[in-house]
This record gives C-alpha cells, structure tokens and sequence, in this order.
C-alpha cells in the first residue's frame, strides 16, 4: 500500500501548477469565487485582471502567505511551505524585494543562497544573467525601481528553479528592460521552465504568453491558450477589455 500511495505522488510531478476551487472571503466579502486554472511546464500563463480582482490573493495563497478558505494550491504536486529548499524549486518575485536598504544587492543574494543551500558561485550567475553585475556592492536603497526588478528576478533564479511566478515583472523597466525581459522569459520557458506572471502591460504579454487566466472580480472569466481565448482580429487588450467590461 506504501509503494502505491509513493507511486500515485510521483506521476504528479508533472512539472505544472495547479490552483484548485480556490475560495477566499474576507468579513463575509467573497475574494476569491472557485479559482481553478493550471500553468504547464514548458510554458509562460499570464494571470490578468484590473486591480483589486483577486490576482495577488490568489499567488499569495499559491506561496503559502495566505490562506483559502476553501480549495488547494499545487507546485508540482506539493504545497510551497512543505519544501525544505523552496528557491530550488519555485522562484518568486512578488510584492517587493523585501530586503533592509542598507544591505548591499550581493549581501542579499547571499543571504539567500546561504538559507537555501545555495553555492555562493550561483550569484554571479544571476547577476551576470540580469544584467546586475555592476550593482553588486550598491545599497538596495539606492537601486532605481528597474533595478529593484532585476534584483528581484536573480533571487527567483537564484536556485535554478523549476518554477517562476513573477508579478509584475516589467514594471519600472525601461524598453530596453522591457527587451531584455521578453528574451529571457522566452528563453526560459524554452529551457521547460513553469512560468506564471501578472501583468497590467497587456501588449507585452501578447507577445510572450501561451495561455492566459482572466480574472474579475475574484472569478475567472476565461482560460487557455491565448490564440483559442481571442479570435483573429482582436488582440488581448480587445479581449480583456470586452471580458472585464461585460462582467
């Protein structure tokens, strides 16, 4: 019975994330209404919806900094809290870097590679790969908010994981941050990385995304692949615009 029960949690480890009638209410306000949507491996899922919608809710719940009243959070399988090395596994950069202003952009990643048994060697990796080589000894507090991103995206990389979920991850960015970042996020889904990201720049998404999850209101109004979800003549602004107006 062992062997089975083990067997049965292998196959699902399938590399995806899953977000399972996911149901939030705060003081009787219902948040969250039955979230369910997966992102695949090998594929970036954009998470779309105006302001105050419930996208944050839902990732905080997905990183276990929240909790739902009903329903389940998936990372390969897994809950977020019940694995010992999260950045090797799942890389987030979601509600700040979160981070002291005085520590240097290198002290901070060290802290976190110390934390999650991380060779240290992997930091010039990620500071090399964003392009933050030459803010190594800068003050987080003096980091521009476009740095502040970059700094953000090498701690989500810094474990080489399997999972990224980035929440809004070109804000602040220049064009040619913007540029760099359609590159690297097309490089990672082609390397079979799990990507998740929300974002208010709809054009920028169109040109990286797979699949995309509307959502209003704390409901879901449309998933899938992103050319299933719009028709020909209608980009994702036109879409999203149209969903949103309607509910």
């Amino acid at each position: 019975m062992r062997e089975l029960t083990n067997d049965k949690k292998i196959m699902t480890k399938i590399g995806s994330i899953r977000i399972d009638g996911i149901t939030k209410k705060i003081k009787g306000r219902t948040i969250l209404d039955q979230v369910s949507f997966e992102a695949k491996r090998g594929r970036i899922t954009a998470f779309l919806g105006p302001n105050g919608a419930g996208k944050s809710t839902t990732l905080r719940i997905l990183l276990g900094l929240d909790r739902a009243g009903e329903g389940k959070a998936f990372i390969d399988g897994e809950k977020y809290s019940d694995y010992p090395s999260p950045l090797k596994v799942v890389g987030a950069s979601f509600d700040g870097i979160g981070a002291p202003g005085d520590r240097t952009v290198y002290q901070h990643l060290k802290i976190l590679a110390v934390s999650n048994g991380i060779k240290k060697g992997r930091i010039d990796e990620v500071l090399d790969q964003t392009g933050m080589e030459h803010k190594r000894r800068s003050k987080i507090g003096t980091l521009s908010l476009g740095e502040g991103q970059r700094l953000g995206i090498a701690s989500a990389l810094l474990g080489d994981p399997q999972f990224l979920i980035l929440d809004e991850p070109t804000n602040g960015l220049d064009p040619q941050g913007i540029k760099w970042f359609r590159e690297f996020i097309a490089d990672q889904a082609a390397l079979g990385k799990t990507v998740l990201l929300s974002s208010h720049i709809l054009s920028e998404v169109e040109m990286v995304t797979d699949d995309v999850v509307i959502i209003h209101k704390g409901k879901i109004l449309a998933k899938g692949e992103l050319n299933r979800v719009k028709s020909e003549d209608e980009t994702l602004e036109d879409v999203f615009m149209r969903l949103t107006k309607n509910a």
